[in-house]
């Protein structure tokens, strides 16, 4: 198996190999087989979901084998909490895999145990869910993760002959009782679907992987169109999908873009529910032309004929007030923004006109006003806001700075007057910076 397992790593062994070592047979295979292979870079990391009593003794021994191996072997415990209507299990992986996340360098590689069995249950449960070609592709073989690399090098084993080879090492591995429970999904196929399908068809789990494969032929081509439909089909800064260039495509094509646009800002595709949602507001806007559609990762929101997608996020408190020095930066709960000002010359704030008074930091409450430089009136910050084209869900996110709780400046798009800098004068200039 070392020499199989080498041909199909398609990477030098110089790499930076990190593996995810459960303890399990599957992993424990893995993670002997690399190390008789003799990588001079391998370490692995065990996450402790504390789901189990026995689970504590099983990282200890995890640990003891990577002792032995003299491979260093990082122990992570994670305290497993649902959000929204996550399963348990599904709660479990996300923590796992966020473990894992913050332990990857640019030059890791991950390599977790993913097998050809592994494989065809995913493709089963996808098509029970009815998953397009992109969930049908299940499992890379590789892919890019955290600031490293993901690499799946058992896709081309199966469960049997990673256990004959288990045995034949004589390795003792971890059996995970929670395995055996059948109302999860996965166990459920494992334990009762595949092998009813390889009573008749023996090849049923190679055949399902194939099919993995040829899905993952047709994501390539459709993410290619994606691709190219998007260049047309963009604002010019790339955030933002314009509605006229969707309703120019026909249906597929259209359905294709927004999954392509979506995963390229950095989500995951929505549910179909959601899919068709934005897909009608595409077809028929509101009268008001403003829209939000939201699912527990992400929200899109519909405004002056475009589309947008941001993280999902809390509310902001409308009574949030925060101290503030301009020689600090200062995160602000709910907004995804951190503020923090810049010195410079004749543009933004007065330092002078600052001096001695008490900053704060608040958001809208309504009715508030502002003389602009060169202006004679006082303006009303909702005016301002809709003359410019700031969005609807960045208004009520946009940080207000108060001297002595007068106005003085509407984030980094506007001073009041009567603390603006003059030419030449010291100042300082806002600056918002997303958070990450």
């Amino acid at each position: 198996m070392h020499e199989a397992l080498q041909g199909r790593l398609g990477l030098p062994l110089t790499t930076s190999f990190v593996v995810a070592y459960s303890g399990g047979c599957d992993s424990h295979a893995l993670l002997r087989a690399l190390h008789a292979l003799h990588p001079p870079r391998l370490r692995a990391i065990h996450v402790d979901h504390g789901l189990q009593p026995a689970s504590a003794a099983w990282a200890a021994r995890c640990l003891q084998t990577c002792q032995a191996l003299q491979v260093h072997c990082h122990i992570e415990r994670v305290d497993v909490q649902r959000t929204g209507e996550e399963s348990m299990e599904a709660a479990a992986r996300r923590l796992r895999y966020q473990s894992l996340a913050a332990q990857i360098r640019p030059e890791d590689v991950l390599l977790t145990a993913h097998h050809e069995d592994d494989q065809a249950e995913t493709v089963l449960l996808q098509l029970l869910r009815g998953a397009g070609v992109h969930g049908l592709a299940a499992m890379p073989a590789m892919q890019p993760f955290s600031a490293g690399l993901h690499a799946r090098p058992l896709l081309g084993f199966s469960r049997a002959a990673l256990r004959d080879y288990a045995q034949a090492e004589q390795l003792v591995w971890i059996d995970d009782t929670s395995n055996a429970n059948e109302h999860m999904s996965r166990n459920f196929l494992r334990a009762r679907v595949l092998p009813l399908l390889q009573q008749r068809w023996p090849a049923a789990a190679r055949t399902l992987a194939r099919a993995a494969g040829n899905s993952a032929d047709a994501v390539a081509l459709l993410d290619e169109v994606g691709a190219t439909d998007l260049v047309a089909s963009v604002s010019p800064d790339g955030a933002r999908l314009l509605l006229p260039a969707l309703r120019a495509l026909a249906p597929a094509r259209r359905r294709n873009l927004v999954r392509y646009w979506i995963r390229a800002r950095g989500f995951h595709a929505p549910a179909a529910q959601h899919l068709d949602q934005i897909l009608a507001l595409v077809d028929r806007p509101p009268e008001s032309g403003q829209a939000c559609i939201d699912w527990p990762e992400a929200e899109l929101h519909l405004y002056r004929d475009e589309l947008a997608i941001r993280e999902r996020l809390p509310l902001p408190g409308s009574r949030l007030e925060l101290a503030w020095a301009p020689t600090q930066s200062l995160e602000i709960p709910g907004t995804g923004w951190r503020l923090r000002a810049a010195p410079g010359t004749g543009a933004g704030l007065s330092q002078a006109k600052l001096a001695g008074l008490r900053l704060t930091v608040r958001l809208r409450r309504g009715g508030e006003t502002c003389q602009l430089a060169g202006h004679t009136h006082h303006r009303k910050l909702k005016k301002l806001l809709q003359e410019e084209g700031v969005p609807p869900w960045e208004r009520g996110r946009l940080p207000l700075i108060y001297a002595d709780g007068e106005l003085a400046a509407i984030g980094d798009r506007w001073v009041c007057a009567s603390f603006a800098a003059q030419p030449y004068e010291p100042s300082w200039q806002i600056v918002l910076d997303a958070i990450d």
